[in-house]
């Protein structure tokens, strides 16, 4: 019964079971249509890393599954499948999660990340609108950026989630003002120490709600995702405090079109455990009464070729990680890598820009793109 199920749904996007197409989906274990029916997404991705079904282009076949709204038409379909497919409402993320969340995924190894990431380690989606390979659209927007926040010679600017520190070594580099990055990876802050030691910058291992002093422009990218719903609201009255009155703050942050506590179960258990995305009304509700919003730049079809740069750069790169991640770790980050390329590429989630005031720039606020 289920697999005919899974074969009417497959072939309503054009899918077919053991077929030759390169999108199409590949039986090696005929019990992984029982097993998904009773596992939903999480067994989809585990039944995928355990080899009981294959694909030769992945990213294809969930460009096609998210088009055609393929989740949606299951869960009305089979029962037990609605109660999984998206499974375990986001909690609180407290302080001590979010360390753990950095020592599961943002401290795996800087060598991980070397081989996949662009020569500035920037961990988030490329701007992609004059740029041709993935150094350069890293590149083109950290400069997007920069010039959305107007930074000025010796402002003091505030990077939370910092990462190995692309951001604050560039705008240090390229527009002399003084960054303090946070991140909760160890990983992470030792490398952004020594990589921009010889500039005004200071990298810090600590929380956001950490943070006490002011800063005249504050910046996040690709931070907000490890929040948490019950935190948006703490989180831009943390910004809030530490902003100067005539400053800016921008964030930069996946986002999900319909607005849902609920996470897909395979990425919080394989990739980013307590992780949820925002929704535009998340975002509106936190920041009411506190920001204005002067900017909401949307580029997430860049996310599909940013993704896609990461697993040619993991993929031609295995030779030297093989030593260090086994073939489970390999389609475990292959399957994360191409399902969430084929999910920016049917524009199911985006990719926000967002530049908030605290009372309004007083002449308005000079859109860059």
């Amino acid at each position: 019964m289920a697999k005919n199920i899974f074969v009417k749904f497959l072939k309503s996007a054009d899918i077919q079971i053991n077929g030759e197409r390169p999108w199409d989906i590949v039986i090696n274990n005929p019990n992984v249509f029982k097993r998904i029916a009773y596992g939903g997404s999480l067994s989809i991705g585990e039944s995928y890393v355990d080899k009981w079904w294959d694909c030769e282009n992945l990213d294809q076949l969930f460009e096609r599954i998210f088009k055609n709204n393929l989740n949606a038409k299951l869960k009305n379909r089979i029962p037990i499948w609605s109660s999984l497919v998206m499974s375990k409402k986001t909690t609180l993320m407290s302080k001590k999660k979010s360390y753990l969340l950095a020592k599961s995924h943002y401290d795996l190894g800087n060598k991980l990340f070397f081989a996949m990431l662009d020569k500035r380690l920037n961990y988030s989606c490329g701007y992609w609108k004059y740029a041709r390979t993935l150094d350069d659209a890293q590149e083109h927007k950290l400069d997007l950026i920069c010039r959305k926040l107007n930074l000025k010679p010796e402002m003091n600017v505030l990077d939370i989630g910092c990462g190995w520190g692309s951001f604050a070594k560039f705008a240090a580099e390229k527009y002399n003002v003084n960054v303090l990055g946070v991140t909760v990876s160890k990983e992470q802050q030792a490398f952004a120490k020594d990589s921009c030691k010889d500039l005004k910058v200071k990298i810090e291992l600590k929380d956001y709600r950490d943070i006490k002093n002011k800063f005249d422009r504050v910046v996040s990218i690709g931070m907000f995702e490890h929040v948490g719903l019950k935190n948006y609201r703490g989180f831009m009255e943390i910004v809030n405090n530490c902003l100067e009155d005539d400053g800016i703050f921008l964030l930069h942050t996946i986002g999900r079109n319909i607005s849902s506590q609920n996470v897909d179960a395979w990425i919080e258990k394989y990739i980013f455990p307590n992780s949820m995305l925002p929704s535009p009304i998340h975002i509106t509700s936190a920041c009411e009464k506190l920001f204005v919003i002067e900017d909401w730049h949307n580029f997430g079809q860049y996310y599909d070729n940013t993704l896609m740069a990461w697993y040619e750069n993991f993929l031609n790169s295995w030779e030297i990680l093989k030593d260090d991640y086994d073939e489970t770790f390999f389609r475990i980050w292959k399957y994360y890598l191409l399902s969430c390329a084929g999910c920016f590429r049917a524009r199911i989630n985006q990719l926000w820009q967002i530049v908030f005031s605290k009372h309004g720039i007083k002449w308005g606020y000079n859109s860059v793109r």
